[in-house]
């Protein structure tokens, strides 16, 4: 089995958790680093991450990697097997694949691309109020059914929370504990276990080599709901700006 991945890229990291999670073993390939474009571009010409190869069938978009994941090596599960709890996972995976990966994958650009201007003026503010959103959905669905979304029991939810939520803390944004207590613990019980540190320890590492490899850092790929949290929040100038300046990626 094969991984086309980045240590950089959330959605690649949910898979790696989840194969790590199965105890299924894995060929890491990074795809998105230039000299991996090629090879990452002969199984999915949007050249993204994470793409999946097992014995000649690819997978592609991380979602669709899991359910394959679930239904070929169902032993170790990640989806609930009560079906209001498996769309209650579900609309929360989908809840960090969209409106939380916008969020903190936008915030991010000044910590690791190559740039020499600060974020749009209110920008950190609103993705805080946002993630407050974000924070009180999950408290209510914690309470609701706290043994269904568990660190002891890691599923699809851990899994798609825990590489963007990793980061919250260094981009200067809170988790407020006396608001959403649940969630604080939620996430501290998740970076102790084992396959969590291995993740972040591999993603740390990755990113003290990122400004000496070949990763593109000046231009940025956009794409529908990181480019949709920026426009409904009103920094659609700003964006217009980074398209008149050429530092933008487009998959096709």
């Amino acid at each position: 089995m094969k991984l086309y991945t980045s240590w950089f890229s959330p959605f690649a990291r949910k898979i790696a958790l989840i194969l790590e999670h199965k105890n299924i073993p894995y060929e890491a390939v990074d795809g998105l680093a230039r000299s991996g474009h090629a090879a990452l571009r002969s199984v999915n010409e949007r050249v993204e991450v994470p793409v999946l190869e097992d014995d000649g069938l690819i997978v592609v978009n991380s979602s669709d990697i899991a359910q394959y994941l679930e239904m070929q090596y169902p032993d170790i599960p990640v989806y609930p097997t009560d079906i209001g709890d498996r769309v209650e996972a579900r609309a929360l995976e989908r809840l960090s694949d969209t409106l939380l990966d916008a969020i903190i994958v936008n915030c991010s650009l000044w910590s690791w691309a190559d740039r020499s201007d600060s974020p749009p003026e209110g920008m950190m503010d609103a993705a805080q109020r946002d993630l407050d959103t974000i924070w009180e959905r999950l408290e209510q669905a914690l309470n609701r059914s706290p043994s269904d979304f568990s660190s002891e029991t890691p599923g699809i939810v851990e899994f798609s929370f825990f590489p963007h939520m990793s980061a919250v803390r260094a981009l200067g944004f809170a988790i407020d504990a006396d608001r959403y207590p649940r969630v604080k613990k939620w996430l501290q019980a998740m970076r102790a276990l084992p396959i969590c540190r291995h993740d972040l320890r591999r993603t740390r590492d990755f990113m003290k080599t990122l400004p000496a490899s070949d990763y593109e850092r000046q231009k940025i790929a956009w794409r529908g709901d990181r480019m949709e949290w920026m426009m409904v929040n009103g920094f659609h100038e700003w964006l217009m700006g980074e398209i008149k300046a050429d530092r933008v990626i487009w998959p096709r």
